[in-house]
């Protein structure tokens, strides 16, 4: 299994456009970039390839990145950053399945596979639209996948579990989550060879959330900031309770200090594991 981090930032990505804050900046003269999420799952053994959510930088990502286009791809929610980049396969790929999840949302009275197809209602002749109830293990390019609820309101947003059944290899997403992340969610996601981690800024920053941060541990640092997206010290908590062999912190924001902003375990662009 080999996986190609594409995009590593969060719904504005870093460097920021029309920012020149010193995290921006330090991005600019280091030469990375953190676009919207994105990540690309390639079994070597069948050369196939899975996309987990489709990014609007799809096109500099795949340029940048030099990997094959997608065999299949996974959608965790129908936020913009996840998801408007599907509507770049147009022209570029035929029979293309697309699995989302079957759950109907409160928040919008669908699915996210049903707004897949509502949305996208131009391409039915090039995706398949396959809806997956949580937690049912699924077969796409020779992985078995699981879609596991996690924390992310007002929407359901879910995580994601790949793993190749003839290597043993498994990768863990969180998604967009807080770190109220169900146990069941947590059990599934837990012995990864490398996790994926939501981690949007340091808990630091809370103060500058409307609401702070929650989900405190013993010492009072928060690991959600406000209700959305975990800390990076949550992220880092989470990765512990999961004993994760290797965690990747993803969704990063510009608002990280720039001192702190690339430091390890903070991933950027282009980053590639061999599981």
């Amino acid at each position: 299994m080999r996986v190609t981090l594409l995009g590593t930032g969060d719904t504005t990505g870093t460097p920021t456009v029309g920012c020149d804050c010193d995290t921006c900046e330090a991005a600019r003269e280091r030469g990375v970039s953190r676009s919207r999420f994105s990540v690309h799952v390639e079994n070597e053994r069948t050369g196939e390839a899975l996309l987990v959510d489709f990014s609007p930088d799809f096109r500099s990502q795949f340029l940048d990145a030099d990997v094959p286009l997608p065999d299949a791809g996974l959608v965790t929610h129908i936020h913009f950053d996840h998801l408007d980049g599907l509507g770049n396969v147009y022209r570029l790929v035929d029979g293309l399945p697309v699995h989302a999840p079957a759950e109907t949302d409160p928040a919008t009275d669908e699915s996210v596979a049903e707004t897949i197809r509502r949305k996208y209602d131009y391409l039915e002749d090039r995706i398949g639209v396959h809806a997956r109830e949580p937690f049912d293990p699924f077969e796409t390019c020779g992985f078995e996948v699981r879609l596991v609820p996690v924390d992310h309101p007002p929407l359901l947003c879910f995580g994601a579990v790949i793993a190749d059944p003839k290597t043993g290899a498994k990768l863990a997403l969180t998604g967009d989550t807080s770190y109220d992340i169900p146990e069941r969610s947590r059990e599934a996601l837990a012995g990864a060879d490398l996790l994926l981690a939501d981690a949007i800024v340091p808990a630091s920053l809370c103060h500058h959330h409307p609401i702070g941060g929650r989900h405190e541990d013993a010492d009072g640092v928060p690991r959600t900031f406000g209700t959305k997206h975990m800390t990076r010290e949550g992220a880092l908590a989470l990765a512990d309770e999961l004993d994760a062999a290797r965690t990747r912190l993803v969704h990063l924001a510009h608002y990280y200090p720039a001192d702190e902003a690339f430091a390890e375990p903070l991933a950027v662009d282009g980053e590639v594991y061999e599981l």
